[in-house]
């Protein structure tokens, strides 16, 4: 008999425990609810076209090619501009370095409609081929020529050589400068020969071959000349050894005395 008092009392103890408990979930259930509720409306207004827009670009960077209103003008391209939440900047990005003139950009999205886009801009160090330009780094690059502030040593050869035509142009011009001679135009041709132009209207052909040596021989040669040199149209050093010199006419130096 006492045992089964002892039973009796606990069922009757144990139904406001489950009572409590039972509210307790109840409560919880509803909170997260609500906060749920809360985290899908904040979220869904946030990615709503209509919300927070971006509609700012603050442009960045030591530019003098390119212009707020070129990246305007590109960003513009695009089908859609998301929103601050929904935009990716790697698509902004890629946009902006589509940019001639761009070599690199950086974007950040700014709280709240804000694109904030860092440019750095291609040196232009030559014109390539008559109609391009070459970067730093021999990597050719569609910039408008007629925007350079100074002139550009002019590079020519077939499509994937252009950072062996510009290495080459590094290396001979110093040697030349020495004799206050400037490069203006060096070109490798199809049949992968070497010509160079000089400030002066000289004409090498240095050929396919030993081109250091065959410009030392120039160089050699050059000093020798002395005054003769304005009388030179071109010099050929595609020889084991020498080279042959093309001559000016008196009568068309006369002619380009005069005009002077």
């Amino acid at each position: 008999m006492i045992k089964s008092a002892f039973n009796e009392g606990r069922r009757i103890n144990s139904v406001p425990l489950l009572k409590e408990h039972a509210v307790g979930g109840s409560f919880l259930l509803v909170v997260l609810l609500l906060i749920g509720s809360l985290l899908y409306s904040t979220i869904s207004w946030m990615w709503d076209d209509q919300r927070l827009p971006l509609s700012k670009i603050v442009l960045q960077g030591e530019l003098h090619y390119v212009s707020a209103l070129d990246v305007q003008r590109a960003f513009a391209r695009l089908e859609h501009v998301g929103t601050f939440m929904s935009q990716d900047v790697n698509v902004l990005q890629n946009v902006a370095e589509s940019i001639p003139w761009v070599s690199h950009a950086s974007i950040r999205k700014q709280w709240p409609d804000t694109v904030k886009v860092f440019l750095t801009e291609h040196h232009a160090e030559a014109i390539w081929n008559g109609n391009a330009l070459l970067n730093d780094y021999g990597r050719v690059f569609d910039g408008d020529i007629g925007k350079l502030n100074e002139e550009r040593v002019k590079l020519y050869g077939p499509q994937g050589s252009s950072e062996e035509v510009l290495q080459v142009w590094r290396e001979i011009s110093p040697k030349l400068e020495a004799l206050n001679l400037t490069i203006t135009s060096l070109v490798l041709n199809d049949r992968r020969a070497w010509q160079i132009i000089l400030d002066n209207g000289i004409r090498l052909e240095l050929g396919k071959e030993s081109l250091e040596e065959r410009i030392e021989r120039f160089i050699s040669l050059y000093q020798n000349l002395g005054s003769d040199t304005q009388r030179v149209s071109y010099i050929d050093l595609r020889y084991d050894t020498g080279a042959s010199i093309g001559w000016f006419p008196e009568q068309e130096l006369e002619q380009e005395n005069t005009d002077d």
